[in-house]
Parts: C-alpha cells; structure tokens; sequence
C-alpha cells in the first residue's frame, strides 16, 4: 500500500492523504474544508477504482472557491491523477 499526499490549491481543505493499493483506493483523509461533506466523499472512495474517481469527481466547481473553477473534488481528482 502506498500513500500520497497532496496539496490542494484554490479549496478550503489544506491536504489530502489518500492511501491505494493496486489501483483501488483504500483510505482518505482530508483535511480542512467542509469536514461532513469531505467525510462522505471520502467513505464513498474506498474501495473505488482510481481512474473511476478521477472521472467522477473531475471538472466540479464550488462557488466557495478562490477561482470559482475548482472544488474540493476536482482537487482530489488532481491528486488521484499523480497516482496513474
């Protein structure tokens, strides 16, 4: 198993430590943010492909956002991506 963390840019959560094995997710925590919603989408990514969560959760927007072009899940979309 291996573990990567990530800084997110432009988002309310300050870093994200997602754990994988073999492609599939395994653990996420995420720090910062909206900590219910965050929670959830993090139980909802373990056990879930790396290439489906990156398609899922890529390209969603927050108003809450420094740029208003980003979110917290596109952000962990960027972070799965320096995982493949």
């Amino acid at each position: 198993m291996e573990t990567i963390i990530f800084k997110p840019q432009n988002v309310c959560s300050r870093e994200f430590r997602i754990s994988h094995e073999n492609k599939i997710i395994t653990n996420v925590v995420i720090i910062g943010g909206c900590p219910g919603n965050l929670q959830a989408i993090s139980s909802l990514l373990v056990g879930m492909n790396i290439d489906d969560a990156i398609s899922k959760l890529q390209g969603i927007k927050c108003p809450g956002s420094r740029t208003k072009t980003t979110s917290c899940p596109d952000q962990i979309s960027l972070a799965l991506k320096t995982i493949i």
